[in-house]
């Protein structure tokens, strides 16, 4: 029987991005999208690693179902590491990827290119629907990549803060890379591919 998995998120790219790393597993990725809406909850935490947790165990409890929930971002070290869990609306409530991209790339206009140091970080959080009897603890992971912030946005791929983030090591953009390539090396594809034998458990059980 395939097991099944939630996926708190409403983020279409999230969701393609974990179906793609569990595609060897019988377990069936659901997105908020297939389940009967429920109120999403407050991200209130001050860490990646709190907002993961918030969201993973809201879900759990509204369904019924093992949930696991990311909180990623960006952190700019010359702005003492924000925007940070503040990236999905660094230019305010509602505001779109292009909106968030657009005015980072200002705030940093001015800034030496020795100094365009930054990083993104993803928390992800398992947490599984309570049982009567049963003490299962939330497995929470985080994991970063380091990177420089460009001047202007490369690429068309990937979503975010991608177009302006260099990978240490590396000449291209993560928006230039290819889904499979930005997954091999990318914050949250390190965090999912940690926690896989957690899902792998799911599949069989």
């Amino acid at each position: 029987m395939t097991g099944q998995l939630l996926l708190a998120s409403g983020n279409a790219h999230k969701l393609a991005e974990l179906r793609r790393l569990t595609a060897g597993l019988d377990l069936a990725i659901l997105g908020l999208a297939d389940v009967t809406p429920y109120p999403e909850p407050a991200e209130t935490g001050a860490t990646f690693e709190a907002n993961a947790l918030i969201k993973a165990a809201a879900g759990a409890a509204a369904t019924g179902l093992p949930t696991l929930a990311d909180d990623s971002g960006i952190e700019v070290d010359v702005l003492n590491g924000m925007p940070g869990v503040r990236s999905a609306r660094w230019a305010g409530v509602g505001a779109t990827d292009a909106e968030n991209l657009d005015l980072l790339i200002r705030q940093l206009a001015d800034v030496e290119d020795e100094r365009r140091g930054c990083r993104f970080v993803c928390a992800v959080a398992l947490v599984w629907p309570a049982q009567p009897g049963v003490q299962r603890d939330p497995v929470v992971l985080r994991r970063a990549v380091e990177g420089t912030a460009l001047r202007r946005p490369r690429g068309s791929n990937g979503f975010g803060y991608d177009p302006i983030f260099l990978p240490v090591g590396h000449d291209r953009t993560t928006a230039e890379m290819s889904a499979a390539e930005k997954d091999a090396i990318s914050h949250r594809g390190q965090a999912l591919r940690a926690i896989l034998p957690d899902l792998a458990a799911l599949a069989v059980g």
